[in-house]
């Protein structure tokens, strides 16, 4: 047997016992799940030092690989780390169980009574790359939403992974959960992801989580339907009518305050009638940050050390303090600008104008639209639904921070008193 064969085989084993216990936690009430959610809260913090040191390996071997800071930013877990991510199980433990919710129904004409209810999807592979804390959260939703989960993240985080999967997977499961609800994919080589994306049947939907290489992988490569989550190329465009103060204050925290995750900004675009007021103050206090700008010959005026924008810097998601920065005739320009080099993540409008912001938000085909606010805010947590799994960028089923409503599929329920249809 070829190491092919062994990972497909390893694979699908745990894809069937998650098929298992997908069977058992689907019809669990919300008082078993949320009572699992507290006790993975409590057994996380409880281990804290367990996955520091765990998680302390992958950053050390990462370092040594030469991994980049921003990417080490992503891996690295502390103490306050660990409290958010047990905080945020907490937290999903009091959200509404969209389980059993009843999204529509009707009386037919013959009598029939129709219900549309929402269902788990059943078994959930998640797919990421190197953030440890996604172990966490996907593993709560999952739970709250009434799905198994196959938790496959990157093989620079193995060990932080492993050490998480072993506490939440221990304390659900001496909460009441069924056994193999949640799992670590076995395997830190693409053999793993091959088997997994080829597990159709066993497993009922994938959602890759990471950088544009992985979720085309994903994508191109699952005989298992996917999710696709998106690249984060966002955008903030300053308005002729917007607060300068303000757009300074957006800009500097959606570029600086975490450059690092997909929600970060990318690209600003300035109008050419406050280019003049607007960029000196914007390039001191990006500079100030250490933001190294890339931009066009207008912008760079504003900046002597500024690199030129080439097309690759408009196309980039940096994750990093470089930032893509042009100076549009018009709105029409920027929204042109957006459309042709924006992955439909996140884009933002500063402006005191309200026609102006209604023109931004439906000349655009973004998974969100911002106006006067960061494009830090698209998130699962700030929107209220606790954690996310992912921010999607497709269309269909689920767009934007998917919470515990979009790992649900729905069922019709159909009640007669004998009806026939002959």
């Amino acid at each position: 047997m070829d190491a092919a064969d062994a990972a497909t085989n390893e694979v699908r084993a745990v894809a069937e016992r998650a098929r298992a216990a997908a069977a058992q936690l689907a019809p669990l009430p919300r008082r078993a799940k949320d009572a699992a959610l507290l006790a993975m809260a409590d057994g996380l913090e409880a281990a804290t030092e367990r996955v520091l040191a765990a998680n302390a390996e992958d950053v050390r071997a990462g370092r040594e690989a030469g991994t980049s800071e921003a990417m080490l930013d992503r891996l690295a877990l502390t103490p306050d780390r660990v409290r958010a991510m047990a905080d945020g199980l907490r937290h999903v433990a009091t959200l509404p169980d969209p389980v059993g919710e009843v999204v529509r129904g009707s009386a037919l004409p013959n009598g029939l009574e129709l219900r549309q209810v929402r269902v788990p999807l059943g078994v959930v592979g998640i797919v990421y790359e190197a953030r440890p804390n996604v172990t966490a959260d996907a593993a709560g939703l999952c739970v709250k939403s009434g799905n198994a989960v196959l938790l496959r993240g990157s093989g620079s985080a193995y060990r932080s992974n492993t050490a998480l999967v072993d506490v939440l997977a221990e304390a659900a499961t001496a909460a009441g959960l069924p056994v193999d609800s949640i799992q670590l994919v076995p395997g830190a080589d693409r053999a793993s992801v091959q088997a997994l994306m080829q597990a159709r049947g066993l497993v009922d939907v994938l959602i890759p989580r990471g950088g544009a290489g992985l979720i085309q992988a994903v994508v191109t490569g699952s005989q298992v339907p996917v999710i696709e989550t998106g690249v984060g190329n966002c955008t903030v465009y300053v308005d002729r009518w917007a607060d300068l103060d303000k757009a300074v204050a957006i800009i500097v925290d959606a570029k600086t305050t975490r450059p690092s995750v997909c929600n970060a900004a990318e690209t600003l675009l300035v109008h050419e009638a406050v280019a003049a007021d607007f960029l000196p103050l914007a390039v001191k206090a990006l500079r100030d940050k250490g933001v190294t700008l890339h931009a066009d010959p207008r912008a760079a005026a504003y900046d002597d050390s500024a690199v030129p924008a080439t097309d690759e810097d408009w196309a980039a998601e940096y994750l990093s303090l470089d930032l893509a920065v042009g100076v549009v005739d018009s709105l029409e320009a920027a929204v042109a600008h957006i459309r042709r080099w924006g992955s439909g993540h996140t884009e933002a409008i500063v402006t005191r104008d309200v026609d102006e912001s209604r023109r931004f938000v439906r000349s655009l085909d973004s998974a969100a639209v911002m106006i006067n606010a960061s494009t830090r805010f698209t998130d699962g947590g700030e929107f209220g639904f606790g954690a996310e799994i992912g921010i999607s960028t497709q269309k269909l089923h689920a767009r934007g921070p998917m919470g515990l409503t979009e790992l649900t599929s729905t069922t019709y329920v159909v009640t007669g008193d004998g009806h026939v249809r002959g």
